[in-house]
């Protein structure tokens, strides 16, 4: 009995073993999801759109905006996720795995929508390096407070957004963006953002058939006025509820108005200088707008200095079927990989 029970407990323990050796396998992560651009202005023009939040759906809308730049404008898009590193799902609360960074060395473009990530060094090194070439960024809403490294040890402390290191103070979002995480300047979800162009930008070309601009995430407090290089382009009007028709809230709130979208230009250590574009407005749902997408693809023709090649109404139909989740922590699909992203996959 003694014997028996002895090589029974040793085949539990080596079950267990194999189980625990099993859970702590790091999953080989998908190819990167790959867009080839057809025939259009933006042909030979490579684009990356980096995804990585726990509430705004950066998942979903990096992948809808990758299909329509490619499929109606000729760039060829890659679009990255946050990564479950055990099990090779996309999971925006995995803030410390963005797989593939690597093919930010062949853009012309990065687009960044990401909020408090800890990347390890040899991926955070991708987007410094890609910083250091002067090339253009655009960051959608929570982009201004992209990075969070609170060990001011750690080699990219300085991207943190709310770094205190003299020449980079707020991090990437004030530095690059023009701006970091302030606050919530409307009630959030429970007064949406009616985009309104800015008076003296009209005639700008990215705003350029932006009629109807709307989206239930609310405006993005910022400090008034923004950093000198920066122009606003559109004001975020808060509502009074969750739907475009609702009438703007009286009072402060929109004395004045808070930009939600801006152009900045920024020095890099290249010699060349940026074209930056970014917007608080972006969440998947913020998507369902007409008028927000067709600002997001002329902000891509302006950054990469092809503002000449955007026509009176861009292109925006949306490429297959779109049905964003709504915004929350942690509300996020579940099951998907990147590869789900192909447009082959279904």
């Amino acid at each position: 009995m003694k014997n028996r029970i002895t090589r029974s407990s040793f085949a539990w323990n080596l079950a267990g073993t194999a189980m625990l050796l099993s859970a702590s396998v790091v999953v080989a992560d998908d190819p990167p999801v790959r867009y080839d651009g057809r025939e259009g202005p933006g042909k030979g023009k490579h684009i990356v759109l980096i995804s990585g939040d726990e509430e705004y759906r950066s998942e979903e809308a990096m992948p809808m905006l990758g299909k329509i730049l490619s499929r109606h404008h000729g760039f060829r898009c890659t679009v990255l996720f946050a990564v479950n590193k055990q099990t090779g799902e996309i999971d925006p609360i995995t803030n410390d795995n963005i797989p593939n960074l690597h093919t930010l060395r062949s853009a012309d473009l990065m687009v960044i929508f990401t909020r408090f990530r800890k990347l390890p060094p040899e991926q955070m090194k991708h987007i410094d390096d890609y910083i250091r070439t002067g090339k253009p960024i655009i960051g959608l809403r929570t982009a201004t407070h992209a990075f969070q490294y609170g060990d001011a040890d750690d080699p990219y402390a300085r991207w943190d957004f709310k770094s205190k290191m003299p020449g980079f103070e707020d991090g990437f979002g004030r530095q690059i963006l023009g701006e970091t995480w302030i606050s919530h300047h409307g009630h959030h979800g429970r007064e949406s953002t009616r985009g309104v162009i800015a008076p003296d930008m009209a005639r700008h070309p990215i705003v350029r058939g932006c009629e109807d601009i709307w989206g239930p995430t609310d405006v993005y407090r910022v400090r008034l006025p923004l950093p000198s290089d920066c122009k606003t382009l559109v004001l975020g009007q808060v509502l009074q509820g969750m739907q475009p028709d609702d009438p703007p809230v009286a009072g402060e709130k929109n004395q004045p108005m808070m930009p939600v979208a801006w152009i900045k230009t920024h020095p890099s250590e290249s010699g060349k200088t940026h074209r930056v574009f970014t917007t608080t407005m972006g969440a998947s749902q913020d998507f369902a707008s007409e008028g927000l997408r067709r600002l997001l693809v002329n902000a891509c023709y302006w950054a990469l200095g092809m503002e000449d090649r955007i026509g009176p109404r861009a292109n925006v139909e949306i490429v297959g079927t779109y049905a964003p989740t709504p915004f929350r922590h942690g509300g996020h699909k579940r099951g998907l990989r990147p590869s789900d992203h192909r447009l082959d996959a279904r």
